[in-house]
């Protein structure tokens, strides 16, 4: 018999976790929700402090039923859901269930949380508990009770007057007042006609081009040129000196550090990987949910990514510690910054306890691991690794020429470019640029 009963979500999860913690521990999923908000009406009341009426979930009866019978058994009883708002209310119901059937005399009830899913951070989780967090379930709460306010009258109205099987609530309002708010402004903007003129200069057999900048002594601004027969006209006129000697009449050379993107957290993956890999936002989040709970790695599971539910920026200094270490193997002491980089949350809001999406060990190199994933698992796990390392690469370091060539009367022509004169983390990895189509190489 054993004395703890652990509970977690996902049943890949637990039979991983069963393994790590050994004789002693059963570990049982609750496979999500087990209450959930009556389904009529009557399930929030306004007018009673807004008491919300549960049921258990049909679906997940009979793993409520065995999670039931081991609490029975056991001595300790672990709450191990995730660690967003959503897992630490799933938590609380569970509590809820086993109180109502009078199942927690004389047993300790913990909270435990872990971001990644490895024997260190699970045992480590289980030696440190905590009490579930009130704060936490009350919001879950909150969100809950607006979804069911909000769309219990709001859908019906939409399936009047749209179209059935339509859904409206607490979040699909007010996206649909934003996107009703841009039409507004697109429909609103006045259009401007302006034009540009180019040139191409060579140099031997180099050509690159040159954007007209003063015209007969006069700095253009973006609107002086407003039509296309005023730009035909001064074509012309610049046609006729063409040929001209030109006269390099300033050349301006800087150089400039640019940052490392910071580590993935919910949004930016979602966007990365749909701007690199094409992956919708869905299945963006359940191939992450797989590299966290587990893929066999040389025939054991081994969670392979931090939790894929987060806003913060923040990194554990083991886990920096790891990247600079390999970050120096792999491509040299010299790309590994005196300080670790360090990046803070723009939002007021982002819940600065939790990591951001990482890898859960950086030694765990894509290509040598390759065979132990699907091909989309490979990808994204690629695609986090590689962010992974370049936020802990030194800076890159950018060369930016800028060169005026005059001719004729007081015409100027600018050309500028850039170069990398040190690659730095772009030797690994750059944000918001599609991978090339051939396989990564590592």
């Amino acid at each position: 018999m054993a004395e703890n009963l652990l509970i977690v979500e996902s049943p890949a999860k637990a039979k991983t976790i069963e393994k790590y913690l050994g004789k002693g521990f059963k570990v049982l999923a609750s496979y999500g929700h087990v209450r959930d908000l009556l389904a009529k009406t009557g399930a929030v009341d306004p007018d009673n402090d807004f008491e919300l009426k549960y049921v258990d979930v049909e679906r997940n009866k009979k793993h409520i039923d065995a999670i039931v019978k081991e609490a029975k058994k056991a001595h300790t009883v672990y709450l191990a859901t995730d660690l967003d708002r959503e897992g630490e209310a799933i938590s609380w119901h569970v509590v809820e269930i086993l109180k109502k059937r009078k199942l927690l005399k004389d047993k300790k009830v913990l909270r435990v949380v872990f971001s990644e899913i490895t024997p260190s951070a699970i045992k480590d989780a289980v030696a440190n508990p905590r009490d579930i967090s009130t704060e936490m379930v009350d919001a879950q709460q909150a969100r809950r009770a607006l979804d069911y306010l909000v769309g219990f009258n709001l859908s019906p109205l939409l399936w009047k007057k749209v179209r059935r099987g339509l859904s409206a609530g607490r979040v699909q309002s007010p996206a649909l007042r934003l996107i009703c708010q841009r039409e507004d402004e697109i429909n609103a903007f006045i259009k401007e006609e302006y034009w540009t003129i180019h040139g191409q200069l060579n140099k031997g057999k180099e050509a690159f081009e040159s954007t007209l900048n003063i015209l007969e002594g006069n700095k253009l601004k973006k609107f002086d040129i407003n039509n296309g027969p005023q730009a035909e006209d001064i074509l012309v006129k610049l046609r006729q000196q063409a040929g001209q000697q030109l006269t390099v009449t300033e050349l301006t050379q800087k150089q400039r550090k640019r940052r490392p993107a910071p580590p993935f957290i919910t949004s930016t993956l979602q966007q990365e990987a749909a701007r690199k890999l094409g992956y919708s936002a869905r299945k963006t989040m359940q191939v992450a949910q797989q590299l966290y709970e587990g893929i066999k790695v040389n025939g054991q599971s081994q969670g392979l990514i931090t939790y894929m539910r987060t806003d913060s920026l923040n990194l554990a200094n083991d886990a920096i510690a790891e990247l600079r270490s390999v970050i120096s193997k792999k491509y040299g002491a010299d790309q590994v910054p005196e300080q670790p980089n360090f990046y803070k949350s723009k939002s007021k809001n982002a819940q600065e306890a939790h990591e951001a999406i990482r890898v859960v060990s950086s030694e765990l190199i894509p290509s040598q691991i390759k065979s132990s994933m699907d091909n989309d698992q490979y990808r994204l796990y690629d695609l986090i690794w590689k962010r992974t390392m370049a936020c802990q690469m030194i800076n890159a370091t950018i060369g930016t020429v800028s060169a005026d060539f005059t001719f004729g009367s007081d015409h100027n022509l600018r050309s500028s470019g850039s170069t990398i004169l040190e690659k730095g983390f772009l030797a690994v990895y750059e944000e918001g640029v599609d991978d090339a189509k051939t396989d990564n190489k590592d």
